[in-house]
């Protein structure tokens, strides 16, 4: 049965934060991430905003890029142990995704990650405690999604989980927290933004619903993540990332994404690479892989746009964003060719296997997946 699902309850403006004074909830738990939110002060904002409220509070910090089986056991153990009736996710993508893993082990402590990895595996969260997202840079939009993505370390590869249990009890869009955002990471998750909802519009399980808030996601997008990311202090831009942000995760929660994702994914877990990163750089060649099987609703993205080719206005986006061509042009990634190489067969055929790749609107092949690694990687366009 087709659905359309998202937050029950979700605050946007400067200072919705304010929103934590006003919970009822007694014993909060607060996850965060390696120091950025407590050096920046947000931490210790929320902290007396759930005081102020009469709440206990105790804070799981330490969730690292591209969150990892061992930091979501870590904080299943504190949970358990300080029993709380609310958990809060404050941070980015990252720190979302962890803190909802983590919240369902709570839930069900005798889970085993590989109980949740299938789609429509995870069982009824909610018995004991509720679960706020407050995101802190504009690109996942984990705070509406039903997804969160956790590393295995050992095998080097990152694993999608999907549930609409996983989806948040409250969302709470402050663009105050993506204002202290350094330009590269205002351009990698900007992107991540554009990616989801591009994908969320040529996805094989969109709809009306999901089109109209893929579609806007997209504009604002291309209108203000330039401004943002030359001035950091654009607050109309800000918000309007911040949002782009959430719709663009209404939409893609609810239609899937595709195999930039897929790819994504899997050069994340082998090469570190980070996620918006790696979508940006790789969405031209899946749009040009998808254009026969999609070109209906590209060609909807270019009117809406005013574009002629949307893979070369994406290309002209990254420019702006002094996003690299090629992954072989990263240089701040300690990866070499050999890296690749040696990965690049087993990338692709997990990437065939990703649950993204199902909603790709041209069922891609093992090799084709190795061929758009290869162009991703080598390109020169």
């Amino acid at each position: 049965m087709n659905s359309f699902l998202i937050p029950p309850e979700i605050h946007f403006e400067e200072g919705a934060l304010d929103y934590l004074t006003d919970i009822d909830q007694q014993k909060v738990v607060i996850v965060t991430d390696e120091g950025v939110m407590e050096e920046l002060g947000f931490l210790a904002t929320a902290i007396n905003k759930l005081e102020t409220a009469g709440a206990k509070v105790r804070v799981i910090d330490g969730v690292e890029p591209n969150p990892s089986v061992k930091t979501v056991l870590k904080g299943k153990e504190v949970m358990l142990n300080f029993e709380p009736d609310l958990v809060i996710a404050l941070g980015g993508g990252s720190t979302m995704d962890a803190a909802k893993v983590m919240w369902a082990f709570y839930e069900h402590p005798n889970l085993e990650f590989t109980d949740i990895i299938e789609v429509g595996s995870m069982p009824q969260l909610r018995n004991k405690a509720n679960f706020i997202a407050i995101p802190s840079t504009s690109g996942t939009g984990s705070e509406i999604t039903a997804f969160s993505v956790i590393t295995d370390t050992e095998k080097k590869i990152k694993y999608p989980i999907v549930s609409t249990e996983l989806i948040p009890d409250v969302a709470i869009i402050d663009p105050d927290l993506p204002a202290t955002m350094p330009p590269r990471v205002t351009a990698n998750t900007g992107m991540d933004v554009l990616v989801h909802a591009i994908e969320a519009f040529v996805s094989t399980n969109a709809s009306d619903y999901t089109d109209a808030l893929a579609l806007e996601a997209i504009k604002i997008v291309f209108e203000y993540l330039p401004q943002a990311y030359q001035n950091g202090d654009d607050m109309t831009a800000r918000a309007k990332l911040h949002n782009a942000s959430a719709i663009a995760g209404m939409a893609f929660s609810n239609a899937s994404l595709g195999i930039v994702h897929s790819l994504a994914h899997k050069i994340g877990g082998e090469l570190d690479i980070t996620h918006g990163l790696a979508n940006a750089i790789l969405m031209p060649h899946v749009i040009e892989f998808n254009y026969e099987s999609a070109k209906g609703k590209i060609k909807e993205i270019e009117t809406a746009l005013n574009v002629d080719n949307l893979a070369d206005a994406v290309r002209e986006l990254n420019k702006e964003l002094e996003i690299p061509r090629s992954f072989a042009k990263v240089d701040w990634i300690e990866f070499t060719e050999a890296d690749f190489e040696e990965a690049l067969d087993r990338m692709a055929a997990n990437a065939k296997k990703d649950p993204c790749t199902l909603t790709n609107p041209n069922e891609p092949t093992v090799d084709d997946m190795k061929e758009i690694y290869q162009a991703a990687f080598y390109s020169q366009q």
